[in-house]
């Protein structure tokens, strides 16, 4: 992977807004692939104190949008379909991994699978992107 590439994505993750209110953190990226944490804290209860899906929710994009957009230009989610499978224990660290398993000029599409602290399934997730062909906002400009 580019290491360019690499920083730009990381610095981007630090910084956004969304990933800091719910405290997501970009552990691992390469091309067409990203793994993403969260720990699961009380106040992404539901009503019924589970892990609110759309907590899970943010942590299954995170990694979707980290993965997707890791070649460099710039990648928009068309759709997403997710199991949810279990809820995590309280206090759990949740751990998101994306992985591309096709890619046109066009599309790509990833396989998200979300793990809690124990390697136990919580929610497993397909998407399909829309690649726009344009190079990432934040990217900064190779020096020759």
């Amino acid at each position: 992977m580019d290491e360019r590439i690499r920083r730009a994505i990381f610095g981007a993750v630090e910084r956004e807004p969304f990933a800091l209110k719910f405290g997501l953190k970009l552990i691992e990226l390469a091309e067409g692939y990203s793994k993403v944490e969260m720990m699961f804290t009380p106040d992404m209860e539901n009503l019924f104190g589970m892990a609110h899906g759309g907590a899970l929710f943010a942590l299954i994009d995170e990694a979707f949008e980290t993965a997707s957009n890791s070649h460099g230009t710039v990648a928009v989610a068309l759709n997403m379909s997710i199991n949810y499978v279990m809820s995590p224990s309280p206090g759990s660290r949740l751990i998101a991994e994306a992985r591309e398993f096709n890619r046109t000029r066009k599309t790509a599409n990833y396989d998200i699978r979300v793990y809690d602290t124990h390697e136990r399934l919580i929610a497993s997730c397909q998407a399909l992107v829309y690649r726009k062909g344009i190079p990432l906002p934040f990217l900064e400009p190779e020096h020759s």
